[in-house]
């Protein structure tokens, strides 16, 4: 039963829940800081977006359970309940467990000392590799707090024809605000292109051919201290958080440098050659970003075994972004890298996640070309469509300005793309 919230934007919703249930959330709830009706909001979206795969939750001696949900969500959610065939007391019992899985106690999981990998991919050029992994360093970067209320405003103003190339309806964004973590982190982006452009757009001088780089520790030649090489970012909305360790002209050569590393010594593993470079200063941040080169080669495997998920680590936590465009060329770059990041998880027994995909550049304009692309990126049953950004005229602003894109225009639409990447990452 539903009754109306007095400011007209929720509806009040009176169902059963088991005592032991409603217990834990209250615990978890209170744990995690959040309120019960924005975990019930999240919880029943998630139910219906991804469905249930356990037995059936235990619903004997349920007790009375309020709460307030977004006016229509209940409705949707009873629809959703008659199709699967289950009533509304086990279809909430069993949102309700998932999302207590999916949210564990802090008391239950001992807090990461390592930090959060995210590797922006994609073998074509051009889709916005460097702007994507950019903009979710940034995110993460910048105050504490200031990203949800900007990305909430945003959602809030989308349109209707926005929401349905989002393929998500208002209150499942918003939804993903109440769990919105990114803010106040130690950011370390690394330039793994050889192409530089991520070290040009932000202003950093790239690395000359023959100067010490990531790619001489990559190849086990270091002649110094890795973190010497890092530089900060000079913006005021980042305070010191947000750093990049440059790009390397010697980068067009790093397969043919791992291969020789690998040839020369018997206990040399292209694949790790990365993590093995990175790892003397993962302690100095809690996110690291890399922008990958347009490549399938060894570079890249190594890249991939970066983003793996490691012992104990939660699934989403680290992985793979990938944009891509509404085109075919896309979808056949795509499919290649996909085969690619299996065949390494099969070969070296890996469990790589895949953050969600970005169909970047979206052009309305091109008509069918790109609506029929976009609705075939959303049909995909193992992937996720994250986010669909607009060709916009802020980030080539801030390429030619040399600047931060949320340090240079912060509440922009192309600034809240990147927010509602990082707010769907992993989910």
């Amino acid at each position: 039963m539903a009754s109306p919230y007095p400011e007209g934007d929720r509806e009040k919703v009176a169902s059963k829940l088991p005592p032991a249930l409603h217990q834990e959330l209250k615990i978890r709830c209170a744990e995690l800081a959040l309120d019960i009706q924005d975990a019930a909001t999240a919880a029943v979206t998630q139910w219906r977006a991804d469905g249930w795969t356990g037995p059936d939750v235990d619903t004997a001696g349920a007790k009375s359970f309020n709460t307030w949900l977004p006016a229509g969500l209940y409705d949707d959610f009873k629809a959703t309940c008659g199709d699967r065939d289950v009533s509304f007391i086990q279809g909430l019992a069993q949102s309700i467990r998932a999302w207590l899985d999916g949210n564990p106690s802090p008391k239950e999981l001992p807090a990461p000392s390592e930090p959060r990998r995210i590797v922006v991919c994609n073998q074509k050029g051009g889709v916005g590799k460097t702007t994507v992994a950019a903009g979710v360093a940034e995110a993460h970067a910048e105050a504490d707090g200031i990203g949800a209320k900007c990305l909430q405003n945003f959602i809030t103003s989308l349109t209707h024809v926005e929401l349905e190339r989002l393929n998500r309806t208002r209150e499942q964004l918003l939804a993903s605000v109440a769990e919105y973590t990114a803010g106040g982190q130690r950011v370390l982006l690394v330039d793994y292109d050889p192409q530089h452009h991520l070290s040009n757009q932000l202003g950093v001088r790239h690395i000359p051919a023959g100067d010490e780089s990531l790619i001489t520790h990559m190849a086990g030649q270091p002649k110094g201290e890795l973190r010497d090489l890092i530089v900060p970012i000079d913006d005021p909305r980042f305070q010191g958080r947000l750093h990049v360790l440059p790009g390397a002209s010697d980068g067009f050569l790093l397969d043919s440098q791992l291969a020789l590393s690998a040839a020369q010594s018997r206990g040399f593993q292209k694949e790790s050659a990365l993590e093995k470079a990175l790892r003397p200063i993962e302690a100095d941040y809690d996110v690291i970003v890399l922008d990958s080169p347009p490549s399938l080669g060894l570079a890249m495997d190594a890249g991939l075994y970066y983003a793996r998920r490691r012992p104990n680590e939660k699934k989403g936590r680290s992985g793979v972004l990938i944009p891509v465009q509404s085109e075919d060329s896309s979808a056949d770059a795509y499919e290649m890298l996909v085969d690619q990041i299996e065949a390494l998880c099969e070969d070296l027994g890996l469990s790589i996640d895949y953050l969600g995909i970005i169909v970047n550049l979206f052009d309305s304009r091109r008509g069918f070309i790109a609506t029929s692309s976009l609705e075939e990126w959303h049909q995909m049953q193992d992937q996720k469509v994250i986010a669909v950004v607009d060709d916009l005229k802020e980030q080539r602003e801030t390429v030619r300005l040399k600047r931060p894109l949320l340090g240079y225009v912060p509440e922009s639409k192309q600034a809240n793309f990147m927010r509602l990447i990082v707010a769907g990452a992993g989910k």
